[in-house]
């Protein structure tokens, strides 16, 4: 018999004066048993960098070749695929076939080793774009959840910083692959 998923309850605040969003977010997420409170939090962050009303929790985890937050149209193409994570070459591939913009947030300490065994392969897809999160700030994400969390994103000139009210985190991101912007 499969362990259940644990479910989170967050109340997200959205100030991100780059794109002059501006919401609160009632989210239910879904913990996978497998999954860490670190992993599940930088779904959470990488909601949050990318919020509007139609970016949604995929099934990541739960189904494979699935993303772990998808915006799509009424037609149900996909303009936003996300992981979170170091998938394999191959499971990128296929999603920036997909859909057209896919984000990975790469983090953990082998993020680095990762980079290095998939950058060649992963430079020539022209709508990938990986940031790489720096350990720390996600091993503080993972210590702040909490059943019910009350979660704060501002987001301005590119700086991030997120916070519960008591623990607040500034969020460092490389930018290890991007598309051109020429296109």
């Amino acid at each position: 018999m499969a362990l259940p998923s644990t479910v989170y309850k967050a109340q997200l605040q959205v100030a991100d004066m780059d794109r002059h969003y501006y919401a609160d977010h009632a989210l239910t997420v879904a913990c996978h048993p497998s999954e860490t409170h670190e992993r599940m939090m930088v779904r959470v962050l990488a909601f949050a960098l990318h919020a509007d009303e139609m970016l949604a929790f995929g099934r990541g985890l739960s189904a494979e070749g699935e993303p772990d937050l998808v915006r799509a149209d009424l037609t149900g193409a996909i303009s936003l695929w996300i992981d979170v994570g170091l998938p394999d070459e191959k499971a990128l591939r296929k999603a920036c076939g997909r859909a057209e913009q896919v984000v990975l947030y790469a983090y953990g300490r082998a993020a680095d080793v990762w980079w290095d065994t998939n950058r060649k392969g992963l430079l020539r897809l022209s709508n990938l774009t990986v940031i790489r999160l720096d350990p720390a700030v996600t091993k503080s994400l993972g210590d702040m959840v909490e059943r019910t969390m009350q979660l704060q994103c501002n987001i301005q000139d590119e700086e991030v910083w997120f916070g519960n009210g008591q623990q607040n985190v500034d969020v460092v991101r490389d930018i290890l692959h991007a598309p051109s912007r020429t296109r």
